[in-house]
């Protein structure tokens, strides 16, 4: 790593970093970093958060902020980006994007605020702010060869104590309320590659309607769908060539038949639910989905590589309206559901 005057550059010299060198990066180390990385498309160049302009305002090097000439509005390298009001140094961040990116199914807020040394409360909204910056806005459909599958979470229901007492729990007027369905889509790539694209949602159950509108939605006309033997993928027979597995009595068909790919995924999901996190809120449940879709997808990109980009997704990333002043009552309104 560069040190002294000489830039840590998000290049791929960075690729190989250790954790130990994140740690000791300085707080003008770090702010270089950020700065090269929010400004990427002029070069480190600052580009002013109201008017535009780029690289004409005068720099106050006691608040380590800009003032634009054009319309005297002063900010920071973090203004109008995720950390903006950051209270912590720069380096605290990095330091947690690294722990972020090495975590490969996952990490529960109560680890990160002990390894940074921060309160609780600190790292959960850090941690979902991370989770906010890897939400893509899903434009491009997905074609080829794809997987569709479901997994339910948070709908346990503990027992009761006698037996006497008990419900029947296959009755749907006795089960969970929270229970919601954690829905995958997965573009195979190149044999004996995998999948190299995944999207992921929530919904409160695995049905025809939620599964004709996320294939409208997000499937290539033309492209062949992969699902199993549940009744809520009938209906994209005639709209798509679609291949049937029948899990009862065969994982894998002699002709590529099989939703290997979404079970990698639900593989990844559940020891992230399991043995990371434990608890789930259905109200950011679609969050933890698109993190284990994130990290399917990078699955074969180095640990510098992924913090370079995660790094630069929070430089990129708008002020978050859902996590700024968290606890101080700001929450989503509604969980973010397809149907």
């Amino acid at each position: 790593m560069k040190r002294k005057g000489q830039h840590f550059l998000l290049s791929a010299k960075a690729r190989s970093f250790s954790i130990v060198e994140i740690f000791r990066l300085s707080d003008d180390e770090a702010f270089q970093l950020f700065k090269e990385s929010r400004w990427s498309d002029t070069d480190g160049k600052p580009v002013c958060t109201r008017c535009g302009v780029v690289d004409n305002c005068s720099w106050l090097r006691t608040r380590k902020q800009w003032r634009c000439k054009d319309c005297n509005y002063t900010f920071s390298v973090t203004s109008g980006t995720i950390f903006a009001n950051h209270k912590l140094p720069l380096r605290v961040y990095l330091a947690a994007i690294a722990l972020y990116s090495n975590a490969a199914k996952g990490l529960s807020s109560l680890q990160m605020s002990r390894d940074l040394n921060v309160q609780y409360k600190t790292a959960f909204v850090l941690m979902h702010k991370l989770r906010e910056s890897l939400q893509d806005k899903r434009h491009d459909k997905l074609e080829g060869e794809i997987e569709m599958d479901a997994a339910y979470v948070n709908g346990h229901v503990r027992p009761i104590n006698r037996i006497e007492n008990r419900k029947d729990l296959r009755l749907a007027k006795h089960r969970n309320p929270k229970k919601r369905a954690v829905i995958t889509m997965r573009q195979r790539g190149n044999p004996g590659e995998g999948a190299n694209k995944t999207l992921s949602f929530v919904a409160k159950s695995e049905n025809q309607t939620t599964i004709k509108k996320l294939a409208d939605n997000h499937i290539a006309t033309g492209s062949t769908v992969f699902a199993d033997e549940h009744s809520a993928y009938n209906v994209l027979h005639g709209q798509f060539p679609t291949m049937r597995v029948n899990h009862r009595s065969i994982y894998s068909g002699p002709n590529g038949e099989n939703t290997n790919q979404a079970e990698s995924f639900f593989s990844r999901f559940r020891r992230m639910h399991l043995g990371q996190v434990h608890k789930m809120g259905n109200l950011y449940l679609d969050r933890y989905a698109n993190e284990i879709a994130y990290r399917e997808d990078t699955r074969r990109r180095s640990n510098g590589d992924i913090f370079s980009d995660i790094v630069g997704r929070c430089a990129q990333s708008p002020v978050s309206k859902d996590l700024c002043g968290y606890w101080q009552g700001n929450k989503p309104a509604k969980e973010n559901l397809m149907i």
